[in-house]
């Protein structure tokens, strides 16, 4: 079967067919654009991605330096507080005495301390009393030693000034 169909419809037919084939055209380059823009995109996460977990990774590192750094000034605080005992203990046992304490039982010498307690205790261990210790004022006249059961006193040391 024959179809008649005018000039005109086939003009248009023809024009409508060009049409579409030029947005065909268009459409295959804006899909190869499309195409080539996603490649970019890509490109940028996975460059993006590498320097996050580079920076992860360096952020993790520097943690651990602060930790180490924290755990060695806590180290070095102890250390230092170990060594003031250590010096307080030294300065106290290479400390010179400058006097000692003689202690005199009715005027003899009954023994020599390092320290009034020291001579005190040693007097309470032969009996004397534990109440009862007095000093005397300075520039008092002391009684005579034979009159006084215990009596502690202390000297100088290091020869006459």
């Amino acid at each position: 079967m024959f179809r008649i169909v005018r000039s005109r419809t086939l003009a248009t037919l023809h024009e409508e067919c060009a049409r579409v084939e030029s947005i065909e055209t268009e459409a295959l380059s804006l899909r190869a654009d499309l195409e080539t823009q996603e490649q970019g995109y890509l490109a940028v996460i996975k460059q993006t991605s590498r320097e996050r977990d580079d920076a992860r990774a360096e952020a993790e590192a520097a943690r651990t330096q602060v930790e180490a750094a924290l755990a060695q000034v806590l180290l070095d605080a102890e250390d230092r507080v170990a060594l003031r005992a250590l010096l307080r203990t030294a300065r106290k046992q290479a400390k010179t005495l400058d006097r000692v304490f003689v202690l005199f039982r009715h005027g003899s010498l009954h023994s020599v301390h390092a320290s009034m307690e020291a001579a005190e205790g040693a007097a309470e261990a032969e009996g004397a009393p534990r109440s009862g210790w007095t000093s005397q004022p300075p520039g008092a006249a002391m009684p005579p030693a034979d009159q006084v059961a215990w009596r502690v006193q202390p000297l100088k040391l290091g020869g006459c000034q």
